[in-house]
């Protein structure tokens, strides 16, 4: 299996292996610095042996384990929202419980297969698996997401999203009641040593940062809307659970399921973005999917 990854600028004077460990699900930290030794890591191109590694920020990785990987990402005829597209992008309302991009264990049906069939290109750059994938959701969040079609859009929204210039904002639907009206998590995030289907706050993990607002306030529950500093795996969720009020219905990170939701209540509401080619500045906005509405007229009393 190949990987293909983008350190972020903020990634810089970060170990290579805590990078791979942080970015890669199947691959153990142990796994990933033998990988390293044997020479199976190519940073920028030129092949790095050292776990020890210090990135700069901005490279391009490639890890190969040498096991047996999908070739491509196929075209599939799937239904999926496009809001926006022209010959530099594309911009998907993303449904909830598709995953983003082909890995072991869901090679079809995803964001990408469906991407391959319904829009004539897609930039290469990270290879035949993510292609035009600049920034990734999680299977169970929902909303806005966009796709590069040529590799100059591409490095124009990986570095936009990286120096912040592009804003993600999200909704998300919290346990408890938050006293605080806004505030600012920045705590490091790292694949858990305990289950690498998780991530976890831990010290030398990858900076991470995370604005939130509150919305409206249930007594049992938030309303929260979160903006995205970093880019990490799970990054809200973590956080989220990190001030003790967990994304409701996300289980993994101790959120109740009150409304059987069976996943994370939380949307990708906003999206505002510099054109790459006219340097136009566009905003995009979707509402939440019917489940996360439900739960908030529920909530809101209107729903008995």
């Amino acid at each position: 299996m190949k990987y293909f990854l983008q350190a972020s600028p903020e990634d810089a004077a970060l170990r290579l292996d805590v990078f791979l460990s942080s970015e890669i699900e199947d691959l153990t930290r142990s796994r990933i610095r033998n990988l390293i030794q044997e020479g199976a890591v190519m940073v920028d191109g030129a092949t790095v042996t050292k776990a020890g590694f210090f990135l700069k920020g901005g490279e391009s990785v490639q890890i190969d384990s040498g096991e047996p990987q999908v070739l491509e990402a196929r075209p599939e005829n799937l239904l999926i929202d496009i809001l926006y597209q022209d010959n530099d992008i594309a911009v998907i309302n993303k449904a909830r419980g598709m995953v983003t991009h082909p890995a072991p264990g869901s090679p079809n049906g995803t964001l990408v297969n469906a991407a391959l069939y319904h829009i004539k290109d897609l930039s290469s750059i990270n290879g035949v698996i993510r292609p035009g994938i600049v920034h990734r959701l999680d299977k169970d969040t929902s909303g806005l997401i966009v796709i590069a079609k040529n590799d100059a859009a591409h490095n124009s929204l990986a570095k936009q999203i990286a120096e912040k210039s592009a804003k993600r904002y999200y909704w998300a639907i919290l346990d408890g009641n938050i006293k605080e009206d806004c505030g600012i998590v920045e705590q490091p995030i790292d694949r858990s040593p305990k289950d690498r289907k998780k991530m976890a706050v831990m010290e030398g993990g990858r900076h991470a940062k995370t604005a939130y607002k509150v919305l409206e306030r249930f007594g049992s529950h938030t309303l929260a809307e979160f903006e995205l500093f970093t880019g990490r795996t799970h990054q809200i969720r973590v956080h989220a659970a990190y001030i003790h009020h967990p994304v409701t219905g996300d289980t993994l990170y101790g959120g109740c399921d009150k409304f059987d939701s069976h996943g994370q209540l939380l949307h990708a509401v906003r999206l505002e973005l510099t054109h790459p080619s006219t340097g136009d500045r566009l905003v995009f906005e979707a509402e939440p999917p019917e489940i996360f509405r439900k739960a908030l007229e529920f909530l809101r009393g209107k729903i008995k």
